[in-house]
């Protein structure tokens, strides 16, 4: 399964997954075969960035 292409979807996908089903971004990029920046970088698009402590982009 790809990632979805529009920001706002892929903000909505990543933080139920990483909330529901994985520990760590990187945790959840392996699993999808995909690079963390690649998620980080579109993520900033929208001003979302990756909170370790929280597990979630905010």
């Amino acid at each position: 399964m790809a990632l979805p292409k529009d920001p706002v979807m892929l903000l909505s996908f990543v933080n139920t997954q990483l909330r529901d089903n994985y520990t760590s971004l990187k945790e959840l990029a392996a699993a999808y075969t995909v690079d963390e920046k690649e998620i980080t970088d579109r993520l900033a698009q929208i001003d979302y960035k990756y909170d370790e402590s929280l597990n979630q982009f905010k």
